[in-house]
């Protein structure tokens, strides 16, 4: 009996280290990121299930137009965080017109609160910019919106409404970390000034984490858009202590097999 544990237990220790190895590679399997998957559009937000999201109010600008601080515009290209702490960036292209505005937010709402949109009332919204001398329908920033994320997320979405425009077409791309395009869709949308919170929400979700960029255009040629808070499915940062964890065993094992 005897023997056969002392022959178990040497047996156990000869494979200990293939064993180890092969936890560490399953390890890492699991927590490295997966082949490019196949992304779908969602245009609700109820059910787009996001677990992160930024509002931008918390960029700290919020621009009056009642009482117009220049200080208060925004970059064309801006970075942030997310409520979850994922760092993402910002771009709107300047255009070649003196008189369009940089970037700014704005809060939607009755007169003289804010100024009415079809989102809802109270909404902060990221605004891409016009020329408020221009009439009606305003000259404006048509984009695109760039947002990318520092970490690559398994979704995001946002409302989008087009500035003095009835009906529109909403653009939407993702792009993975290395600038493949995982997929593209076009979804018409209505602006009003109900605040009846009818703007067209526009998401795109992946199987996987692999959308790094979101990319926002219109069908409106020199027409300002706004969006309003983005909704992210994120993922926890990879852990890779059990994948340490592993290799150091299987490291321990050999080095205990070359002194005997």
């Amino acid at each position: 009996m005897a023997s056969a544990t002392n022959q178990l237990l040497k047996l156990s220790i000869q494979y200990l280290p293939t064993i180890a190895t092969k936890l560490a590679i399953t390890t890492l399997i699991a927590i490295l990121p997966l082949p490019v998957k196949a992304v779908t559009l969602v245009t609700s937000r109820a059910d787009f299930g996001s677990n992160d999201g930024i509002d931008w109010s918390s960029l700290g600008k919020v621009f009056n137009p009642f009482a117009p601080d220049p200080s208060a515009f925004l970059p064309n290209s801006f970075s942030s965080v997310s409520e979850g702490g994922l760092a993402l960036g910002v771009t709107v292209p300047q255009v070649n017109d003196s008189g369009i505005t940089p970037p700014f937010v704005f809060q939607t709402s009755f007169i003289p609160k804010g100024i009415p949109t079809n989102f809802t009332d109270g909404d902060f919204l990221l605004f891409t910019g016009f020329n408020p001398q221009s009439g009606f329908p305003a000259i404006g920033n048509s984009g695109p919106l760039t947002i990318n994320f520092d970490r690559p997320v398994s979704g995001a979405g946002t409302q989008i409404a087009v500035d003095d425009i009835l009906k529109f077409n909403v653009f939407v791309s993702a792009f993975d970390s290395v600038n493949n395009l995982l997929g593209t869709f076009s979804v018409p949308g209505t602006s009003s000034v109900t605040l009846d919170n009818s703007a067209l929400f526009v998401g795109i979700s992946s199987e996987t984490a692999n959308i790094s960029r979101l990319v926002f255009s219109t069908s409106e040629l020199n027409r300002a858009f706004a969006i309003n808070r983005v909704s992210i499915i994120a993922v926890p940062e990879p852990n890779y202590t059990l994948a340490i964890l592993a290799f150091g065993v299987s490291s321990a094992i050999l080095k205990v097999r070359q002194r005997r």
